[in-house]
């Protein structure tokens, strides 16, 4: 058998953080520390990110190169050579080269035999390790589908089917209930669309364990910590207080849940107002089916089961409460997620015309989403106006898919043929057509 792996190596073979596993756009499955060879010419991308900590850096440039050896051999994982993974990368040649790490450049490789499954389906392997000299390597396995942040914000030519969301959100928050569920609790920290990889068949794995952080013990309700993570993730509470739980990667969880129903960025400066922040624009209409289908992904040309949306915009919703405590449990979220994909399975794979009427005037419009702030704020029975009139508004802006062909069991990989012509749902309405 022959794996597919990568590496991402460290220009100066200094101590890096080894359990944290690129978090840039590409597939992140391997990472490595050495002194690596001139990398090819990428235009890196900035993302506002909040402060991260050298924790496991720090930890492994206190040891020794006896007690750092033994540490490692006794992982049980493979040692591999300098000259292995200069041979499965070619001498990290240009054309293995991924893309850019937060910890360096990363590099993707064949190697014979190395791979065993692993323990937990829902997080990436780390196969085995390099510590020779003064090269610092590790070696994860290859997720050929890259990340869910690709497939949502940067494929334009094809849309993640509604049913292959699902597969992924299920997978996700599989791989966050075992991190929680562990005998000494793990709090990932820095959940994101660009960490969640996605294997052939869109099995969701969790990569880049660098901000990972044990779960209070004891008597401990949260760990105290300096914030870290990605803005537009982290939790409100976390933020202001740098009390970290397990619930606050339920929070983010949210926020992926959400990206995956609307299609849209957690923050995106582009937008105007309120649409900046996702959640904020989102949470109104989570809990209003019938009004959902305002933020759900046009992409998808509405072919969802409209049950199933309504039920993952509840669990979002849920995700994001203000109050931590009143928030789920991974594993309740994983027990509410599953049984949509059974719910799923009927769906039309077919192509769909989609209808989108004119948009409500100004004044209707502003009602509307008046109302939608209100009821979020549990003030929406004391105006019985505003709610009459936003009832008026949502009759405006209805939407329908009608269904072109007969309905299919399984969701196809991408949107039909008939797309190919006319471009992606996206590049069409960035057209205007």
């Amino acid at each position: 058998m022959r794996a597919f792996l990568k590496g991402c190596f460290y220009p100066r073979g200094g101590a890096t953080d080894p359990a944290a596993v690129a978090d840039g756009d590409e597939a992140t499955t391997a990472t490595a520390k050495a002194t690596a060879p001139p990398r090819p010419s990428a235009k890196k991308t900035k993302k506002k990110s909040m402060r991260r900590a050298p924790s496991a850096t720090a930890r492994l440039r206190t040891l020794s190169f006896d007690n750092l050896s033994r540490t490692l051999a006794s992982s049980g994982m493979h040692a591999f050579t300098v000259a292995e993974l200069r041979a499965a990368t070619r001498n990290f040649s240009g054309s293995h080269f991924i893309g850019e790490g937060g910890f360096g450049p990363v590099y993707k490789g064949f190697l014979d035999d190395k791979v065993v499954p692993g323990m937990q389906p829902h997080l990436v392997k780390l196969v085995g390790y390099c510590y020779q000299e003064h090269h610092r390597m590790l070696v994860y396995e290859y997720m050929a589908r890259g990340s869910l942040e690709h497939h949502l914000f940067k494929n334009l030519l094809a849309s993640l089917p509604w049913a292959t969301r699902l597969k992924i959100a299920v997978g996700a928050a599989k791989g966050l209930a075992f991190l929680h569920e562990a005998e000494t609790p793990v709090i990932y920290r820095d959940f994101k669309a660009s960490n969640i990889l996605l294997e052939s068949d869109y099995t969701a794995k969790l990569s880049d364990f660098g901000l990972a952080k044990e779960g209070p013990s004891g008597d401990d309700t949260h760990v105290s910590t300096r914030v870290m993570g990605t803005h537009g993730y982290a939790a409100p509470e976390y933020i202001l207080t740098g009390h970290l739980t397990a619930r606050s990667d339920v929070y983010s969880f949210g926020v992926v849940l959400l990206e995956l129903l609307t299609g849209r960025r957690s923050v995106d400066k582009r937008r105007r107002g309120r649409e900046q922040n996702l959640v904020d624009w989102a949470r109104p209409y989570l809990r209003r089916p019938d009004r959902l289908h305002r933020v759900m992904d046009p992409s998808l040309e509405g072919s969802y089961s409209a049950e199933a949306a309504a039920k993952a915009a509840t669990v979002a919703y849920n995700c994001l409460h203000s109050v931590p405590k009143n928030r789920p449990t991974m594993r309740e979220v994983v027990d509410s997620l599953e049984p949509l994909m059974r719910m799923s399975r009927d769906v039309p794979a077919g192509l769909f015309v989609y209808t989108a009427p004119s948009e409500p005037s100004p004044v209707a419009k502003a009602v509307a989403d008046k109302a939608d702030v209100a009821a979020e704020a549990g003030e929406e029975a004391k105006d019985g106006g505003a709610s009459a009139s936003a009832a008026a508004a949502r009759k405006k802006c209805q939407r329908s898919a009608v269904h072109a062909e007969s309905a299919a069991p399984k969701y196809a990989s991408s949107v039909a043929a008939g797309n190919e012509s006319r471009g992606s749902p996206r590049q069409r309405r960035d057209r205007g057509a």
